[in-house]
């Protein structure tokens, strides 16, 4: 089910509610996003084309891949996201747009806490690797849902 709260723009960053998580992914036009992705791996296996893994820390598999917004969405929620906009200033839409061309295919090393999907499209659109939804956890705010990692 596509949720559009604005049509997206170049360089825009798209948040795709996933249930407990959110997958980051940037709008490179013509209904296309790039992002990150662990295709296998370990952990949350059923979560492959999130690129949300816990477990061993296997980071095979995870590449950066071109693709259909719709496909990338799937069923879920979305919404264009730049709320790092007030803090970081961001590249030009073109410059967002070459620098997430330019890792298409790249297969990079995925962690949940120090690299994964939205720490990918933050680099893209500020040129800072940063995850909020790291820091919330960091800071307490999803201890009760996720302490069964443990």
């Amino acid at each position: 089910m596509f949720h559009v709260t604005k049509q997206p723009e170049l360089g825009d960053l798209i948040e795709i509610f996933r249930g407990i998580y959110q997958h980051w992914a940037v709008y490179v036009g013509g209904d296309f996003v790039v992002h990150f992705v662990q295709e296998g791996g370990s952990g949350f296996s059923s979560f492959s084309n999130s690129g949300f893994s816990i477990g061993s820390g296997d980071a095979k598999g995870a590449f950066v891949r071109k693709v259909k917004l719709r496909d990338a969405v799937e069923d879920n929620k979305w919404v264009v996201n730049n709320s790092l906009d007030h803090k970081y200033t961001p590249y030009s839409p073109g410059e967002i747009v070459r620098r997430a061309h330019a890792k298409v295919g790249e297969e990079l090393r995925y962690d949940l806490l120090t690299y994964n999907c939205e720490h990918f499209a933050n680099e893209m659109r500020y040129g800072v690797k940063v995850s909020s939804q790291v820091l919330t956890v960091a800071t307490g705010g999803l201890a009760g849902p996720l302490s069964w990692l443990g």
